[in-house]
């Protein structure tokens, strides 16, 4: 389990999480939502740690990140898998180099156990023997799947997921998201996803998390969102068609 309590982050004057409390649950698809400019990509990195908050605090099964040593920030950091929105993968690497590249700079495992690993995850995600393949060579959807190999191959507990669905079409999308549901369960691992893709919450995500200019609106279940009340949310769902003729809204 993840918690945020009253996190805020400004940039000088302007002003981008006004203090967000929210709970994402360990073994569910944990959906941030907003529009652009809402502040999910905010949240995202003040959550893994690539900027500092201002203010609040992030913690994961009740360890505060804030009050966490530099060792028990490394050991933290290990247990957190990170997907890309490009998948952003080593251009220069092969598939199973980039799957392999935590493993190699975070443990001291033996190399065949590098490799056992690799393959084991490679696998998971349908990609097995396509280990000496350049990224180059792959589809963009086959790129995703990495992304979500290399993410997996430290035996995290803690995954998060940016845009995952970006530049895939229909179809793709849906096995990436699928992919992420299997090993959200498998693992029970607690697995947050900023997304705009409004059919993602609808087919994977068991709770949502609505950002509107930098503040928490709404919380609750993809069934719930039927139902909201807060017109800044439907104004977001419901701006599909699609989406509207596939619940008659």
């Amino acid at each position: 389990m993840i918690e945020l309590k009253n996190l805020q982050k400004s940039f000088g004057d302007l002003s981008i999480l006004k203090g967000v409390d929210a709970v994402f649950e360990t073994g569910k698809v944990n959906m941030i939502i907003g529009a652009s400019g809402s502040g999910k990509t905010v949240t995202i990195k003040c959550m893994v740690g690539l900027i500092e908050p201002s203010a609040g605090d992030v913690l994961y099964d009740g360890r505060s990140v804030l009050e966490l040593g530099l060792r028990d920030k490394k050991k933290l950091r290990q247990e957190i898998g990170m997907l890309f929105q490009s998948a952003a993968l080593f251009d220069s690497m092969t598939v199973e180099e980039n799957v392999a590249f935590p493993l190699r700079m975070f443990t001291k495992q033996p190399e065949s156990e590098v490799l056992d690993r690799v393959n084991f995850c490679l696998k998971r995600v349908g990609l097995e023997n396509r280990n000496k393949l350049m990224p180059s060579e792959i589809s963009g959807g086959m790129q995703k799947r990495v992304g979500i190999a290399r993410a997996i191959s430290m035996d995290i507990k803690y995954l998060f997921c940016d845009e995952p669905n970006s530049g895939l079409d229909p179809k793709t999308a849906l096995k990436i998201d699928h992919l992420i549901e299997e090993i959200t369960d498998e693992f029970n691992i607690t697995t947050v996803v900023n997304t705009h893709d409004m059919n993602s919450v609808f087919e994977v995500g068991d709770k949502v998390v609505f950002l509107y200019n930098g503040k928490k609106l709404w919380e609750g279940t993809p069934d719930d969102i039927l139902n909201t009340e807060v017109e800044e949310l439907k104004d977001l769902i419901f701006a599909s068609r699609f989406i509207r003729r596939a619940y008659g809204v």
